[in-house]
């Protein structure tokens, strides 16, 4: 009986401290990754497997990457041609990626350039295909390039080389909700998009600056900052209320930072808190928010859009 008793203190003991069970680590400060010309433009967190994923510009797949910068891919769809925006819906068992063929895929050619945008959904665990949703609705060009989500599982994604933003259901139906010229630009439109729990969208329009309030109806307010986010790409809105935007001269006059923002009220205007810039790498696009404070991907677009290819990548933690 004492050896029984013994056994029962050690198991209860195990289970008090947690051992024997995945318990997470703070991930470094600084993670370098290595895969053969990934250049991930879309980077998420992934709380089931305490990791970030990262898209890819060249192959349009998703992968998951380690701590140490230990790649392993996630998703390979053919059907996607470059991958940009991710979001975790752990609720839902899904991960919704934002794809399209901006002219540096592998798999790019003059009948899918411009013309292919869309939104996969996959299974959070396998990465297998569940729904591909066509967003290339209307004429014109088209090219899905970040998304949100909201607490009821409905995905909104920006089309940069149009003036829509599109809402996706959870059961996979797409819809405009909301086509402005204000969405558009005559170099790279509406960009990176935050889902605010106030019941309303954050975009930021990348060619000028502006950032954008957008009701549910469709209504579309300028929000006044201190200065525009002139390259403004990847937003996220971070626990404290503050909004982390990414900033590149990618396409444009921008400069590698990234910015926090202050909302002044409901972001009818807001305030620079703090600035980083330059930012540490070259071509910062956009940044995951995780317990661990948010991490900002640089996966040297500026190198693929000049045609040549690294493999290495970089996140950096705010």
């Amino acid at each position: 009986m004492r050896g029984k008793s013994a056994v029962i203190a050690l198991v209860a003991a195990l289970l008090l401290t947690g051992a024997g069970t995945a318990v997470a680590t703070r991930p470094p400060g600084t993670i370098t990754g290595h895969a053969a010309a990934l250049h991930p433009e879309g980077v998420a967190w992934d709380p089931t497997r305490q990791a970030l994923l990262v898209g890819s510009s060249r192959h349009g797949t998703v992968s998951v990457v380690r701590p140490d910068g230990r790649v392993s891919t996630l998703v390979s769809d053919p059907r996607m041609i470059s991958t940009f925006g991710l979001r975790v819906d752990a609720a839902r068992d899904r991960l919704l990626v934002a794809f399209a063929d901006i002219g540096v895929g592998e798999r790019s050619g003059p009948d899918t350039s411009y013309r292919q945008s869309g939104m996969g959904i996959f299974d959070l665990r396998t990465g297998a295909p569940l729904h591909l949703v066509d967003l290339a609705i209307g004429e014109g060009r088209h090219g899905a390039n970040d998304l949100s989500l909201d607490r009821a599982g409905n995905a909104y994604v920006t089309d940069p080389a149009s003036d829509a933003l599109y809402r996706i259901d959870p059961a996979g139906r797409a819809s405009v909700l909301v086509r402005d010229p204000r969405l558009a630009s005559p170099t790279i439109g509406a960009n990176g998009i935050a889902w605010h729990p106030g019941g309303y969208l954050l975009v930021v329009r990348y060619g000028d600056g502006a950032l954008l309030r957008v009701s549910l109806s469709g209504r579309i307010d300028e929000v006044r900052l201190d200065r525009p986010l002139v390259g403004g790409d990847g937003i996220a809105l971070r626990p404290d209320g503050t909004l982390a935007v990414v900033t590149n001269g990618l396409g444009g006059t921008g400069e590698n930072a990234v910015t926090l923002l202050r909302p002044n009220g409901p972001w009818s205007s807001a305030t620079v808190l703090r600035r980083i810039a330059p930012w540490r790498t070259t071509a910062p696009t956009t940044v995951a928010v995780t317990p661990y404070g948010g991490y900002v991907v640089s996966g040297d677009l500026d190198r693929l859009l000049a045609g040549t290819t690294t493999d290495v990548f970089t996140l950096d933690r705010i």
